[in-house]
């Protein structure tokens, strides 16, 4: 078998319906749209919700909750993932991407508290919680926070 001898099961590919084509064609003058209305214009017809006038479902329904369109999506990292970096390295957002620890930044990166760490390091993030901190600084080392950008 060769792909030049390849052809599709028979009944399902049909030939492209050629409308306005003459009157003989069976498909000439109005072309099967039939007289006047909405539908026989160019670009007439209904969007697939309409619903003839009467209130539309997205209406009828009770809504609920709230979204915030002001959210900040921060991204999370607990102390307990730091391990990996060694010892006295300056871990800061770029680097936590890299490790795959950050995923996508957003808004900014919180460190917290979740998990022991046994080395020094420098971590720069944009926020941090107080268990964290602590954690951080007791194992020797230091919490540098990030000024986010202003969104003017």
């Amino acid at each position: 078998m060769d792909l030049d001898s390849l052809k599709p099961v028979a009944g399902s590919r049909r030939p492209r319906k050629r409308v306005g084509r003459g009157q003989g064609s069976g498909l000439g003058k109005t072309c099967g749209r039939g007289q006047k209305g909405q539908k026989s214009r160019s670009g007439g017809g209904v969007p697939a919700w309409f619903e003839g006038g009467q209130q539309p479902i997205q209406q009828r329904l009770p809504k609920r909750g709230f979204y915030n369109r002001g959210r900040k999506h921060i991204a999370e990292v607990n102390v307990g993932q730091l391990g990996a970096f060694e010892a006295g390295s300056v871990v800061d957002v770029e680097m936590l991407v890299g490790a795959g620890l950050v995923s996508k930044v957003g808004d900014g990166v919180k460190l917290l508290g979740n998990g022991e760490l046994s080395i020094a390091l420098t971590v720069k993030v944009h926020r941090v919680s107080v268990g964290a901190r602590a954690k951080i600084e007791g194992a020797g080392g230091s919490v540098e926070l990030i000024v986010a950008k202003q969104q003017a």
